[in-house]
Formats: structure tokens, C-alpha cells, sequence
């Protein structure tokens, strides 16, 4: 391991989703926004291969299909997709993940929602 310290980044990756406490989301469905970092320390000071570092196609591929399963509380989606990446990438050491309700179904309120998360690896 060198002593890089590196962070990829998905950034305004857009999903259509079934997410919500109310009926009128759970039935209709929204936009979300997802903006993701993972921390790590790649394997080499010279990164030349994929398996060197974490391949954001596939951290892509498992934020979508998380994103697919509808949860009541953003809180939770954010956890699960947090959780997965440091369970399936080993070279993960923090995930910031930030996940924006495009469209609130409250009355009163005028523009969107969001609920981010920092979770670092067990024992750093």
C-alpha cells in the first residue's frame, strides 16, 4: 500500500425511484441526485491497472441497483450504499455520499431535500 491518499467521485449520477414515507412518492416516484466520494489508498504509488484502485463502473453498478429498491428513509438508502462499498472494496477507507430528493410533497415547502453521510472504515 503507498501513501497516496486518493478520492473518487461520482457526481450528479441521477436515478428515477420510488423512495419516500408518503404515498404520493411511493407511488409517483422522484429524481434523486448522487454525489459520492471514497477515500482510500491505492495498492501502488503508479496506478496502471483497474485492480489497483477502486473501478467507479463498479461502484456505479451498485449504487443503481440499490438505488432501485424503494426505502422510506433517505437515511437508510445512504447507510446500505455506505455500508456495501466498504464491505465489497477493500481499499475503501471513508465514503461521503450525499443523496438530494429532487421534489419534496410537502405543501409548504418550496425546492428539494438531501441527507449526506460520512462512514469510515472499522477501526480508523
Amino acid at each position: 500500500m503507498c501513501n497516496n491518499l486518493m478520492t473518487i467521485h461520482l457526481n450528479n449520477v441521477q436515478f428515477y425511484g420510488y423512495h419516500g414515507l408518503y404515498k404520493e412518492e411511493q407511488k409517483i416516484g422522484n429524481n434523486f441526485i448522487v454525489n459520492l466520494a471514497i477515500e482510500l489508498f491505492p495498492s501502488e504509488d503508479n496506478i496502471t491497472t483497474i485492480e489497483q484502485t477502486i473501478d467507479y463502473v463498479k461502484v456505479y453498478d451498485l449504487v443503481k441497483v440499490r438505488m432501485q429498491t424503494p426505502t422510506p428513509i433517505l437515511e437508510t438508502l445512504a447507510g446500505d450504499i455506505a455500508n456495501e462499498i466498504l464491505t465489497q472494496f477493500n481499499l475503501a477507507q471513508k465514503v461521503s455520499i450525499h443523496i438530494t430528493k429532487s421534489k419534496v410533497f410537502v405543501n409548504s415547502l418550496n425546492g428539494n431535500m438531501s441527507v449526506s453521510l460520512i462512514k469510515l472504515r472499522a477501526g480508523h
